[in-house]
C-alpha cells in the first residue's frame, strides 16, 4: 500500500541535528496519522507515494518545523512565586502558571523551566528544537488504512514531539520528543 492522505504509517526514526547530535531515535516503530495532526508537514510531504520498506533521509529546516527561536518567549519570573521543589526541565502551561506573573506570558503557551537562581526563573515558550534544523533518518515499518475513529479524531494518538506538562509525584517531568 502506497501512503496518502488518511493512512497510518508505522515508523522508526534517528533524528539529529545539523552537528550530529542525536535528538531522538524510535527503535520500535509507532503508528502516526498521514493527513492528520500526529506528524509535522515536511515529514507528511516527504511520505507520500512510499510504502513499507522505504527509508528516507531529510533535513527540515526551522521554519518547516518548530520556527525560529523567540526571545520575547522567555520570561524572568520571582522566584518566591513557585514550589520549592521546583526543578529545571518543568513544563507548565501559560494558564497555569502562578498568580503574580508577568501578565504579557501567552496563556496558550507551554513554558519550560530552564534555570532556577536564588531570586528568579526563567520560562521559556519556545518549543525545545525551535531555530534547531533537524535531520530524520527514517524507515517506513508498515503502512494501513486509517479507521473512521482514527480520521476522525485527526490522530492515531501519537503526536510529534508532545511535550509532558506537569509535574506529579506519579508522572516523571522529562520531556518526551514522541
Amino acid at each position: 500500500m502506497e501512503i496518502t492522505s488518511n493512512c497510518v504509517v508505522a515508523l522508526t526514526w534517528t533524528l539529529k541535528d545539523t552537528l550530529g547530535e542525536e535528538l531522538d531515535v524510535l527503535d520500535e516503530p509507532v503508528e502516526f496519522l498521514v493527513g492528520g495532526k500526529d506528524l509535522l508537514p515536511a515529514i507528511e510531504a516527504a511520505l507520500q507515494g512510499y510504502g513499507a520498506g522505504a527509508s528516507l533521509q531529510l533535513q527540515i529546516e526551522p521554519e518547516q518545523a518548530f520556527g525560529d527561536f523567540n526571545d520575547r518567549l522567555l520570561f524572568l519570573e520571582p522566584r518566591a512565586l513557585f514550589p520549592t521543589d521546583l526543578q529545571t526541565g518543568l513544563t507548565m502551561e501559560g494558564s497555569a502558571l502562578p498568580a503574580g506573573c508577568n501578565p504579557d506570558t501567552p496563556k496558550d503557551a507551554l513554558y519550560t523551566i530552564t534555570d532556577i537562581y536564588p531570586d528568579h526563573v526563567v520560562l521559556d515558550g519556545n518549543h525545545p528544537l525551535a531555530g534547531i534544523a533537524i535531520r530524520v533518518s527514517m524507515k517506513v515499518e508498515s503502512v494501513r488504512e486509517a479507521t473512521d475513529e482514527e480520521i476522525e479524531r485527526g490522530s492515531c494518538g501519537t503526536g510529534f514531539f508532545k511535550l509532558q506538562i506537569g509535574a506529579h509525584d506519579d508522572v516523571p517531568s522529562d520531556h518526551t520528543l514522541h
